[in-house]
């Protein structure tokens, strides 16, 4: 089962501005404007290693999801790989 985990922090600066979050990507030089749950997914991905699964598991019980979509999860997760900011393992 596919695993993932935030890019090393080194590489990421993530600076919270009012409603959004800006994360800016070192080896790119790109810096990202996002909006929850990704900065949440960061947060939660750069304390260890996770499946779609777990994540889900970990997300219903801090916010109380009431109808999460492993699919969709995978969808953002495989975005934020492509945008370097997630590793999958």
């Amino acid at each position: 089962m596919t695993s993932y985990r935030a890019a090393p922090p080194e590489t990421l600066r993530i600076v919270p501005l009012d409603a959004l979050t800006l994360i800016y990507h070192r080896a790119s030089g790109i810096t990202h404007v996002v909006d929850a749950p990704v900065p949440e997914l960061v947060e939660a991905l750069g304390v260890g290693e996770f499946t779609v699964d777990q994540l889900l598991a970990t997300f219903k019980d801090r916010y109380e999801l009431l109808d999460a979509d492993p699919a969709a999860l995978a969808v953002l997760l495989d975005e934020l790989v492509q945008a370097g900011l997630v590793e999958r393992l």
